[in-house]
């Protein structure tokens, strides 16, 4: 048995899809049960939040780089299970534009890290599980985070 991404992630039909995912059972258990308590809390304090994007190929990453719909060249945090991407609904639409505050809020309170409060590249639709500074380890397949995790 290895981790969440090498058992359930690797194993998927859509490992090399081009399609956008937003399929909660590509995100590591315990950050999918994070994820659910934000959406939940949200609609709570009257704001929908929509779960947009989970799971991201290599190949989706590097389309959407080529098409400017990214900042990133390499696959990311999304490609591990690891982030989602929760678009708020106003009055019947996603709106990227709108305040996404409330998400901050909701994520710091689960320990999570906000792509809001990045200063190279503001993504207010962006929640992940780790740390930016774990990323390169992650990326270079010497870290996953350990379940149940610790905190």
């Amino acid at each position: 048995m290895g981790n969440f991404f090498t058992d359930t992630v690797q194993r998927d039909a859509r490992l090399h899809s081009l399609e956008r995912v937003a399929d909660a059972a590509l995100l590591w258990p315990p950050f999918r049960i994070k994820i659910a308590r934000i959406i939940r809390r949200a609609t709570e304090r009257k704001q929908e939040f929509v779960l947009f994007e989970t799971f991201r190929s290599v190949e989706r990453q590097a389309a959407l780089f080529e098409q400017g719909r990214s900042k990133l060249r390499r696959v990311g945090v999304h490609h591990y299970g690891l982030a989602a991407d929760l678009v708020r609904r106003v009055n019947g639409q996603l709106d990227w534009e709108a305040d996404y505050a409330l998400l901050g809020e909701l994520a710091r309170a689960e320990g999570l890290v906000w792509g809001g409060e990045w200063k190279s590249f503001p993504d207010v639709v962006h929640i992940q599980a780790i740390p930016v500074a774990l990323q390169a380890k992650l990326f270079a397949g010497n870290y996953y985070p350990s379940f149940p995790p610790t905190r």
